[in-house]
């Protein structure tokens, strides 16, 4: 196995074990969700890898936990948020990936709760109501910042502590992905 085949294989089995924890029980909204989008999108070189490794490890997540009125809009904040990975954090360092985090957490605050007012029959079809639904969301808002926060940690703290201590998961100079501030 080449060097970059277990790099890849390690991605994405730190992307299955972060989906693995959606499992066990935790706070609401403190989830390794939009960390593992954001770490995938920032290491999966490929997009179409970055975004199918997220939406795969959520759907397989999603056939234990079930399936839920809105979770479209979870899996489309889950590819921006890849996406925002690919693109901000072609350069890894702490202050990128703490704001991409914060951002990936508004991301995900806004179109999951958009479509919890368009499809979940609780809001009225109105702007007030819209601006209602973001109102009830806010108090979960701190545990969404604060679960991707400490997954962004785990899961790009603990990758660049692997790749120090194990040589053959650095990236080649020439792959351009994902590189040390």
């Amino acid at each position: 196995m080449t060097g970059n085949h277990i790099r890849v294989s390690v991605l994405l089995g730190a992307i299955a074990a972060a989906a693995a924890l959606r499992l066990f029980p935790h706070p609401p909204n403190f989830s390794p969700i939009d960390a593992m989008a954001l770490f995938s999108g920032a290491y999966l070189g490929r997009k179409a890898l970055a975004v199918a490794a997220p939406l795969a490890a959520l759907l397989i997540s999603d056939l234990v936990l079930g399936f839920y009125s809105g979770m479209l809009f979870q899996y489309a904040a889950v590819v921006l948020i890849a996406l925002l990975g690919s693109i901000a954090l072609a350069r890894v360092g702490v202050a990128r990936v703490a704001g991409a985090t914060l951002a990936s957490s508004l991301l995900f605050f806004i179109v999951s709760n958009f479509g919890v007012w368009l499809v979940g029959g609780m809001y009225p079809h109105t702007l007030a109501a819209l601006g209602s639904c973001y109102a009830a969301a806010i108090p979960f808002f701190q545990n969404t910042i604060a679960g991707d926060l400490f997954y962004a940690a785990l899961l790009f703290g603990g990758f660049a502590l692997a790749e120090h201590f194990v040589p053959q998961l650095r990236a080649g100079v020439d792959e351009g992905r994902a590189q040390p501030a």
